[in-house]
């Protein structure tokens, strides 16, 4: 097996759609890089880029004096009642996230020579070469700037905001200036009827030749290099170019090549976070030695595989600093991006996070933590306005400067959804478990979701078990109800894992949460013996559906498990077996193939995973699609895949390691290096026909309980030594 995994991607000709153009990122700003050396485009993009649409001025739906009578009205039988439950609004979407512009930078035709472009993982690197020139691309973790170095003659460059789907009434401003230390660009574009805008910044320092202005761009003869360094800022009033411009000028650190320090210093953060984890599945050399276009026509190949989890951490990564992943992670070339290029809570930024933990991304965590803290203020909003609780209720979509919720309709009645904060915690409590300190914003953020909780949960049933009314299970509805129900499955374990949770985390309050957890219901298991989505007598299943919000339990939870409740864990099992795929969704998927995973069934996890691979869901750059046929700009296959695979091969909680407990077909054999457990400790795992090996590397002293194929027993681990498992094959 070869001891080095592939850690990048090429392709031997430019990109002709945005889609394809390769990714760097910083979690702040974005490149998209089209690796054309006689017509280089790299689009530009900043997280909190997003276009006014009145959703900057939306406010949460004033509801809570009409609450008693909505659910008295429930508790009686009219299933449709929380159909009233709406103050009329039509529906609106959050502000869509959108490019900036696109840095243009042209030269006179070259030779007929063969273009090669790549992406190096390890750096955030893109580069291009042929017809006579090159040029790569990085954006600094370390100094938040994108750049560009690019060698060749003759250049012309150009800042573009005239990209896909741009608005008409855009007020666009160009500005050209020559300094000492090289020509500066700028773009300003106001929003039409908004006093917001962002404003470009590129400084194009040149090695040789000459330059001169050609508003709206430069024009360069003759040069070694040049070195192009770009900032974007979002603000109101005006921005001021000539502080931006110093800021960037101070990059320029005085030596012959600035490049390749301002590149050391963006290594020192980014390479130790992608090298943290490794997967190599023993591929064939001469695969992973292909263009990925061409390996993606190969979706069986353990290349494709490797590759695909290497991309998915690296864009991971990339996409997370400020924010943590959109639906477009970091990326977009069009201003009409697909449902607003939103953070949507209810599944999708849940699943694209959820391996940050155990793939030690703690800048996923980091990322996440932030944006949670950011919004907790408006999530108490939430709760006031809609329910009339203390607390906070997290919104189901969000364009990241507003955490209210004011986007549903009847069909979707998003604002009913009260487990959210507990999915988007989730990852967050993880990360706490593996470091074994509580953040104080987690903590924070749990009392918060409890005490809503508290003042909401008061309404009972003919057994005395609360009840959670109105209750909705994204995006589904009973096949013979309305949308908004009773006791939804997901939201009975949020509840339940909340409390709980907050309960551990202060312990001043255990005892009253941990009794209001114990007088929530149990799971319902239905006539077909799967588990019910509704816990609520006479609620029928809709199946075919992408969302399993009702799974909720299994994963990311582990209130079901096959080892601690096993005929919930079969009930769970017959759920996920009678689930349709929908419209095939690359996240309905995935997602299956965790909750597959979760439940030890490697078959139907790989299936899972088969439909994705051979479902044509990833562009040239190794971004994926919403849908097949590389349908819809989505990072949720590319950023989940890769926790797909770690929940197939090895799963932890505080007291329990599981290895191998759902290896799917398409992974008879390889090593996953690096991977972080919820008790604190470090494994190495390899495994093959013959049997497996972990090396696990504990950070403290505990027990915790090993289960193997082989068996369970305990495992003791003691701080600073490794353990080294073996198990042969049965």
């Amino acid at each position: 097996m070869s001891a080095t995994p592939v850690h990048g991607t090429w392709e031997p000709a430019p990109a002709g759609r945005w889609e394809d153009a390769f990714l760097s990122g910083n979690g702040h700003h974005g490149a998209l890089v089209f690796g054309d050396p006689d017509d280089e485009r790299v689009i530009v993009t900043q997280h909190t880029l997003v276009r006014p649409n009145g959703g900057e001025h939306a406010r949460p739906p004033r509801l809570a004096a009409a609450l008693p009578r909505i659910q008295d009205r429930l508790l009686a039988g009219d299933l449709t009642a929380a159909e009233r439950f709406t103050d009329g609004r039509p529906l609106q979407w959050v502000q869509p996230f959108h490019p900036a512009f696109q840095v243009r930078v042209r030269r006179p035709a070259g030779g007929g020579r063969q273009v090669r472009r790549a992406v190096d993982f390890t750096s955030g690197e893109v580069t291009a070469a042929g017809r006579g020139a090159a040029g790569r691309v990085f954006v600094s973790r370390a100094d938040d700037v994108i750049v560009h170095e690019v060698t060749a003659g003759d250049l012309a460059v150009t800042l573009d905001h005239r990209l896909p789907g741009a608005p008409a009434g855009l007020r666009v401003g160009h500005g050209a200036l020559l300094t000492p230390e090289g020509a500066l660009l700028s773009l300003r574009v106001r929003y039409p009827d908004s006093d917001r805008a962002y404003t470009g910044v590129t400084l194009v320092a040149v090695t040789g030749g000459r330059t001169e202005l050609t508003p709206p761009g430069v024009r360069v003869t003759g040069c070694r290099s040049a070195l192009l360094l770009t900032r974007v800022l979002r603000h109101t009033g005006e921005a001021d170019v000539t502080a931006e411009s110093g800021h960037l000028k101070d990059l320029l650190d005085g030596t012959e090549h600035p490049y390749d320090g301002l590149l050391a210093r963006h290594l020192d953060l980014h390479r130790p976070a992608y090298l943290r984890v490794t997967l190599d599945l023993g591929a064939d050399p001469a695969e992973r030695a292909l263009p990925g276009s061409e390996l993606l026509r190969r979706p069986h190949s353990p290349a494709l595989l490797e590759r695909l989890f290497a991309a998915g951490r690296y864009h991971l990564l990339s996409s997370s600093g400020h924010h943590p992943p959109r639906l477009t992670g970091l990326w977009t070339g069009d201003w009409d991006t697909a449902w607003s290029g939103a953070f949507t809570t209810n599944a999708n930024l849940n699943l694209q996070t959820a391996a940050a933990p155990a793939a030690a991304l703690p800048e996923v965590t980091e990322a996440l933590a932030a944006f949670v803290a950011r919004q907790l203020p408006h999530w108490r909003a939430n709760a006031r306005a809609i329910f009339g609780t203390r607390g906070a209720v997290a919104p189901s979509h969000s364009d990241g400067e507003s955490g209210l919720t004011y986007h549903f309709s009847r069909e979707y009645p998003l604002h009913l959804w009260t487990a959210g904060a507990d999915w988007l915690l989730k990852p967050l409590v993880d990360h706490d478990e593996i470091r074994g300190a509580q953040d104080p914003r987690t903590a924070a953020a749990l009392a918060e979701a409890a005490l809503f909780y508290e003042d909401f949960l008061t309404r009972t049933d003919s057994d005395g078990h609360l009840v959670v009314v109105p209750s909705y299970s994204p995006e589904n509805r009973p096949a013979n109800g309305s949308w908004g129900a009773l006791n939804a499955a997901m939201d009975l374990s949020a509840a339940r894992h909340t409390l709980l949770t907050a309960a551990r985390y202060h312990p001043q309050h255990a005892n009253k949460w941990r009794a209001l957890a114990g007088r929530l219901p149990p799971h319902r298991i239905n006539s077909d013996g799967a588990l019910a989505e509704w816990a609520w007598p006479g609620l029928h299943d809709t199946y075919d559906h992408r969302h399993l919000s009702h799974l909720y339990g299994v994963w990311p939870l582990e209130e079901i498990t096959p080892y601690d409740t096993p005929r919930l864990a079969a009930a769970a099992h017959r759920a996920l077996q009678l689930r349709g795929a929908e419209n095939d969704s690359a996240h309905g998927h995935l997602h299956h193939a965790l909750i597959a995973a979760r439940l030890g069934d490697g078959d139907r996890a790989g299936h899972a995973l088969r439909r994705v691979l051979d479902g044509d869901y990833f562009h040239a750059s190794l971004m994926s699609a919403h849908y097949p046929r590389r349908a819809v700009y989505n990072a949720d296959a590319a950023h989940t895949l890769p926790g797909v695979l770690i929940e197939t091969l090895l799963q932890s909680t505080p007291d329990r390691l599981i290895l191998l407990p759902a290896v799917p077909d398409a992974c008879p054999r390889g090593e996953l290096r690096g991977i972080r457990t919820r008790f604190g400790a470090e494994v190495d795992l390899a495994w093959g026909p013959d049997g497996a090996r972990a090396v696990v590397r504990p950070g403290r002293t505990l027990c915790v309980e090993l289960l193997t194929s082989s068996g369970t027993e305990p495992l003791e681990l003691v701080a600073g030594e490794d353990r080294v498992l073996t198990s042969r094959a049965r």
